[in-house]
């Protein structure tokens, strides 16, 4: 019996953690922060898994972190949407001191990890958390241009890999950086939309016009045509050691045009179903472009 209880107690702290960190939002944000780190070394030998291993768990620490702090804070909001109230802290499983001891753990631990890589990593893991639980989270109840905000920390990871293989920020972190800032609307806006009644109940203002409009769903293609650009620019020359051959460049642009027709099926239909579609896509097309990318870099 004490056995039994021992392992769901055990089984509950690990769903509890997964849950209070986010954890399939971590992980695909640390994919992010992998990929900008292959793009960011010479070549395959001289690849430091040791550096590769701190920059997964550090990153890990750093976003589970955060949404340890947003949960914390938002823990009276979060009861309100169905989407939420299960969660760790506004289902009452895991005390409010208990979630700022498991997200001031993580934010210590993930910080340290990334300052031995090197000081800017640190540096821009440290602005992350600030931007997302400081920022990004009260605007959320006051004004739509939360998202711009939180573009910012969430633009990071990418950025952020190419800073810990190389300790510079350069055009082409900064290029890096911008293909994932741009992607973030049309992403977070597909989520706003067909969220928006669960998000309402909480007075979060997640789409750009406050409604399931034409205009919001003409600002998704708009944002989505200058994420098509930014995603191309490496292939022009102009962004240092960040380039794709024009044969990658073609693939990056067909996965931009097949984004961009679900973007222009929700302006067309401007359903639930249609920007949940979207939202599927585009998580799909960035990972498929970090991956494009990579394989350019190591085939040519």
């Amino acid at each position: 019996m004490n056995a039994t209880k021992s392992t769901l107690s055990f089984k509950s702290i690990y769903i509890d953690f997964r849950e209070i960190t986010k954890a399939r939002l971590a992980v695909s944000v640390v994919f992010s922060s992998l990929a900008g780190f292959m793009l960011g070394i010479n070549d395959l030998h001289s690849l430091n898994w040791l550096i590769l291993f701190k920059l997964a768990i550090g990153g890990y620490c750093m976003v589970g972190a955060s949404n340890a702090f947003n949960q914390i804070i938002e823990k009276d909001l979060d009861a309100l949407m169905d989407r939420t109230k299960n969660r760790p802290v506004p289902s009452g499983r895991m005390s409010k001191g208990s979630a700022l001891l498991v997200a001031s753990f993580l934010t210590v631990i993930g910080l340290v990890l990334l300052y031995t890589i090197n000081p800017k990593t640190a540096m821009f893991g440290a602005i992350s958390i600030f931007l997302y639980t400081s920022v990004y989270t009260p605007l959320k109840t006051m004004t739509s241009l939360s998202v711009f905000v939180g573009a910012f920390p969430g633009a990071i990871p990418f950025m952020l890999g190419w800073v810990a293989a190389t300790g510079e920020f350069g055009i082409e972190a900064g290029t890096l950086f911008l293909i994932q800032f741009f992607w973030q609307f049309p992403h977070f806006w597909a989520i706003g939309w067909f969220l928006y009644e669960d998000y309402e109940k909480a007075g979060f203002f997640m789409l750009p016009t406050g409604k399931k409009d034409k205009g919001t769903a003409l600002q998704v293609i708009l944002y989505t045509i200058w994420l098509i650009l930014a995603s191309l620019l490496p292939v022009l020359g102009f962004t240092g050691r960040l380039y794709i051959t024009p044969v990658a460049a073609v693939v990056v642009l067909i996965l931009g045009l097949w984004m961009l027709f679900y973007a222009f099926r929700l302006y067309k239909l401007r359903t639930a179903k249609a920007a949940r579609t979207l939202m599927l896509v585009s998580v799909l097309y960035i990972t498929l472009l970090q991956l494009v990318y990579i394989i350019d870099k190591f085939l040519r």
